[in-house]
């Protein structure tokens, strides 16, 4: 009789699982113990890879340990903000469940980026930061591994900034503008000499001072002259 080869591998299958059947139930007949595995690392068990009794093969994981000591964050970045990173900046960690944010340090800035799709439905390429907790362990000792959390990695600061919201400048060639109020709220374009920037916020070096009051969004109905109505 000629066997197929689907057949063949099926029957094998099938001769192994009663072998093992087999070899488990004379095992705790003859009063067979239970092998011990001992854990590499003192931890907690964070996942169970197998539910019930089974045969494994040697080297096939069964659960997952951690050290929760040692839990670390990794976030991923857009590529063009991670390479203004530096080991030991350091970093906030926001929207963690506490009532204030947890402070940590970038550890590791990851030499290979990768594809993701943006909520938007844009591709973007990122980049993971591996950051430690600088708190102490007691801190933050609620978190455990793969919870959400928020990070900002701080680059710059500094003490006293003069800023504005991004929103309130427009380009006049390759100059920045700005239209600010004056006591009889008409506005003035004037020259403005920036800094760093942020999406949402702009640091002014020249061009504004504290108390300034700035137009946002300005419009092409905005010009030197018109007079302005605050909301």
């Amino acid at each position: 009789m000629l066997l197929r080869p689907w057949t063949t591998a099926a029957e094998h299958e099938l001769d192994v699982a009663r072998a093992a059947l087999t070899a488990t139930t004379d095992s705790r007949r003859a009063g067979g113990s239970p092998v011990t595995l001992r854990a590499p690392i003192d931890g907690v068990v964070l996942r169970r890879l197998r539910e019930s009794e089974a045969v494994v093969a040697p080297g096939e994981p069964l659960i997952e340990i951690g050290n929760l000591a040692t839990l670390e964050i990794v976030a991923d970045f857009l590529s063009s903000d991670a390479v203004q990173m530096q080991p030991g900046m350091p970093v906030l960690v926001e929207r963690w469940g506490g009532a204030t944010p947890l402070a940590g340090a970038v550890r590791r800035i990851e030499p290979s980026g990768f594809t993701k799709i943006s909520a938007l439905g844009v591709e973007e390429q990122r980049v993971n930061v591996v950051v430690d907790f600088t708190d102490a362990r007691e801190v933050w000792q609620s978190l455990g591994d793969g919870y959400r959390v928020d990070v900002r990695v701080v680059i710059w600061e500094a003490g006293d900034v003069l800023r504005v919201p991004a929103n309130a400048l427009f380009r006049v060639g390759a100059a920045w503008h700005a239209y600010v109020l004056g006591p009889d709220d008409v506005v003035t374009s004037r020259l403005i000499e920036v800094g760093r920037q942020t999406g949402l916020e702009v640091e002014v070096l020249d061009g504004l001072e504290e108390g300034d009051r700035v137009v946002l969004y300005p419009s092409e109905r905005v010009a030197d002259g018109v007079w302005v109505v605050g909301r």
